[in-house]
């Protein structure tokens, strides 16, 4: 074991404080990109790439198409055919001469940048009855950061905890969450999510990515007054996380569900939640997380899969 420590010392991930050791912030760094080997090994064979989108833009890989230059574009797209080509039918062999209008440009892939909240739940049923649904769920959150920051490095991006409410923590405490005796206040980590990308200053794509065991028990009343109900899915507090769902959609909020648990009737609430969002969900078992049921409300389509 002291050999162990050792080489983890030698390695830059942990590092002795006041007489204990800590993890590093390579050390959690560390953390979160086995967790996203681990979860998205499923995607290895996809091509890298910034947030694509079906439009052309200014952004970096070059496609097929080719349009007349504008002032803007870059040199490096230029088509050298194309535009020899146009200055040659132009002024013929002859007369040859380059002018701006014979210039043609290679389109780009247009890239967008994104605004992301992850909501983790850490109330106690996520270790209800023996079965731990924590350690899973920050596997996922883990995994999802990791991609976010490393990826895509100038998305926004909020972590945000729900028990009996919702508080907003640093990316450098998500491995150590832990449970407590909360209930699970969807609703207010919804309303925190909304509030936090409408003052994030990123525009059109806007997403919440929760990870949950999918059962709202807990909300705020007017009064400030926390009703909470911890047996079956209560219609009061179900009917007011719904109407925070379709809040979301209404300010083009995208809820991407990550359920850790399979228990027929919490599914049966995150469908609803997915389908009032308009939104997507994975149904992940707990003992692995590489086979899981995608439901994509947008693109009206379910898939199975394992990685």
């Amino acid at each position: 074991m002291d050999d162990i420590i050792d080489k983890l010392r030698e390695m830059g991930v942990i590092e002795e404080v006041d007489a204990s050791l800590q993890l590093t912030p390579k050390g959690v760094q560390r953390i979160r990109q086995d967790a996203l080997r681990e979860v998205f090994t499923s995607l290895k064979k996809a091509p890298p790439g910034n947030h694509e989108t079906p439009f052309t833009g200014g952004g970096v890989d070059r496609l097929s198409d080719t349009k007349k230059y504008t002032y803007g574009d870059q040199p490096t797209n230029i088509d050298l055919t194309s535009t020899l080509t146009n200055a040659y039918r132009r002024g013929g062999i002859d007369e040859f001469s380059l002018k701006e209008e014979d210039l043609e440009i290679y389109e780009t892939e247009h890239q967008t940048g994104c605004a992301t909240v992850l909501m983790i739940d850490v109330s106690h049923s996520m270790i209800l009855y023996g079965e731990d649904r924590i350690t899973p769920a920050k596997q996922v959150a883990l995994a999802l950061s990791e991609l976010i920051t490393t990826r895509f490095p100038k998305d926004y991006l909020a972590l945000v905890t729900f028990g009996d409410e919702a508080q907003l923590i640093n990316i450098n405490e998500l491995p150590f969450l832990t449970v407590g005796p909360y209930h699970t206040n969807t609703r207010a980590g919804l309303q925190l999510a909304r509030d936090l990308l409408r003052r994030s200053g990123k525009g059109g794509n806007k997403q919440v990515f929760m990870v949950t065991d999918g059962k709202p028990s807990a909300m705020f009343e007017p009064n400030g007054r926390l009703y909470k109900n911890s047996f079956g899915l209560d219609p009061r507090i179900v009917n007011k996380t719904l109407d925070e769902a379709v809040a979301c959609r209404r300010e083009h909020i995208t809820i991407t569900t990550f359920m850790v648990a399979r228990d027929p009737y919490l599914i049966n609430f995150v469908e609803e939640l997915t389908k009032a969002n308009r939104g997507r969900a994975y149904y992940s078992s707990l003992s692995s997380l590489g086979e899981s049921v995608f439901v994509d409300y947008i693109r009206n389509r379910r898939k199975k899969f394992t990685s």
